[in-house]
């Protein structure tokens, strides 16, 4: 294969992108530009995002507020409403509801459609070519909730942004792609079908365990929280009760938090709770034993201490041991250095991995677990004890951090700093055989980086730009048993 410089064969070198997804914009992050900017260092400044490149929603005609999931290197986007044709870009994002439907888009103005936008071969200068779907959903959905769960795409209805209208029914379908086709599921007990948008139940969170959505809706009636679960395999909803100790799952797991499991171990989990970062250890087999928690100061100690009252947050992982937390708020003191009543985006990457707490009590007393890859940074001291979860012992991870930083938000443009969705997206080996054993498929791609596996694909995590470039070159085309493998 011809090596250019744009990469292979005219594909432009790969890069670590992180996608966010805004109401209004789609921007795509520059990993390699991230940069380790500590809030106490004396040098400390906000930086610029360094973006990648950039899609304005509203501007290039497409609905506002659409949901996204990521599926074999394609990214799609459901949903959404469409403003009404020259509609204020000031206006937009900060008074929605005042921009008005297109009454002529999808019905009244809100979106049934899903969009696509293919991941592979995309550079700065390329435009981000979102296409229409071939399918479309059997009604509009504004502000979906979207899930992937055993294969299957589940959409549930949120509240619209911008006007009071009635919610299309169904408010809950799902996809089967093997079939090609949407089904209607059971209506929630939360979203009234004669109600306008004032209804008397509003999703607030949720959050997805093994088959069970669990979701929080307010009621307007008492202003009272209730915990609703639906089991993709049951097919019911059900009234858990108005306490977070009513569902039968770690809090963690609850839709009062937001996390990620580490792709290199099967029982850790990161996950943000309110403006605060902690590490569960989830016992995979003994049921009996405690779920174990350690609160990750060294990754939100920045942030704590800052006078920013601050917008729900995102996991990231960035696979094998490498997370990504994704804070957005709006500084309120005049006094701080982030500045007065401006729109800033924490960002922190770091290497998760266990300790042997066996082997150093040093360790088990918590001292100086924190390092970082620029070996001349000044480390903190690991403490896990909060008073908002049980306690443990010992910390049971060590922390190294890869960046982390305040960053500006200008290229948001004046939208409030909201993030609907946000995902990595990496390298990925096509085409597989179904029945390749997983050892060969490790030996033949492990000295190109770490690798982990779904049924057709393989994905690996480089250590540097090179390697990437090297990995296509080496293995694009190449056979396994008789099909040639795909690497973009």
């Amino acid at each position: 294969m011809k090596k250019t410089e744009m990469g292979v064969e005219g594909k432009p070198k790969p890069k670590p992108m992180l996608w966010v997804a805004t109401p209004q914009r789609l921007i795509a992050i520059d990993m390699s530009k991230l940069k380790i900017n500590h809030y106490e260092s004396p040098k400390f400044e906000v930086l610029h995002l360094p973006l990648f490149n950039m899609l304005n929603l509203a501007e290039k005609d497409f609905p506002f507020g659409i949901s996204c999931f990521v599926r074999d290197s394609k990214l799609y986007m459901i949903g959404g409403e469409k403003p009404k044709p020259g509609a204020s870009p000031l206006l937009l994002p900060r008074q929605p509801r005042k921009a008005g439907h297109d009454k002529l888009f999808g019905d009244r103005g809100l979106s049934p459609y899903v969009y696509v936008l293919d991941l592979t071969g995309l550079d700065s200068t390329t435009d981000l070519d979102l296409r229409k779907h071939h399918t479309s959903m059997l009604v509009a959905k504004p502000i979906s909730i979207v899930e992937e769960i055993e294969g299957k795409i589940y959409v549930l209805s949120g509240i619209p942004w911008q006007a009071e209208c009635l919610l299309p029914v169904p408010t809950f379908e799902v996809y089967d792609s093997s079939i090609e086709q949407w089904k209607p599921l059971p209506e929630p007990p939360f979203h009234e079908k004669r109600l306008p948008r004032s209804q008397i139940y509003k999703v607030i969170y949720h959050s997805v365990v093994g088959t069970t959505i669990y979701v929080l809706a307010l009621s307007d009636r008492d202003y009272s929280d209730y915990y609703y679960s639906y089991n993709v395999n049951e097919g019911n909803w059900k009234l858990v009760g108005k306490s977070v100790n009513k569902l039968p799952v770690p809090y963690p797991f609850t839709p009062l938090c937001v996390g990620k499991f580490v792709l290199a171990y099967n029982d850790i989990f990161i996950y943000i709770q309110f403006d605060r970062v902690y590490a569960a250890m989830i016992p995979s087999n003994d049921k009996s034993s405690p779920t174990r928690y350690q609160h990750l100061d060294e990754v939100d100690g920045d942030l704590l201490n800052r006078d920013v009252p601050s917008i729900r947050g995102v996991v990231v992982d960035l696979g094998e041991h490498e997370m990504c937390i994704m804070q957005p708020g709006i500084t309120n003191s005049e006094h701080d250095k982030l500045g007065p009543c401006c729109s800033i985006l924490y960002i922190i990457t770091f290497k998760v991995e266990k300790l042997l707490h066996s082997s150093s009590s040093a360790q088990a007393r918590g001292l100086k677990l924190l390092k970082t890859a620029d070996a001349s940074d000044v480390s903190q001291t690991s403490s896990p004890h909060d008073n908002d979860v049980q306690d443990i012992r010992a910390p049971f991870l060590s922390i190294t951090l890869l960046s982390k930083g305040f960053y500006d938000l200008d290229a948001w443009g004046p939208e409030a700093p909201h993030i609907c969705s946000a995902f990595f997206h990496q390298l990925s080996f096509r085409n597989l055989p179904f029945k390749a054993k997983v050892n060969e498929i490790k030996e033949m791609f492990s000295s190109a980086g770490y690798v982990w596996l779904s049924r057709g694909f393989a994905f690996v995590k480089f250590t540097s730009k090179q390697d990437a470039e090297n990995a296509i070159q080496k293995f694009n085309g190449e056979k396994i048993g008789k099909r040639p493998i795909a690497v973009d």
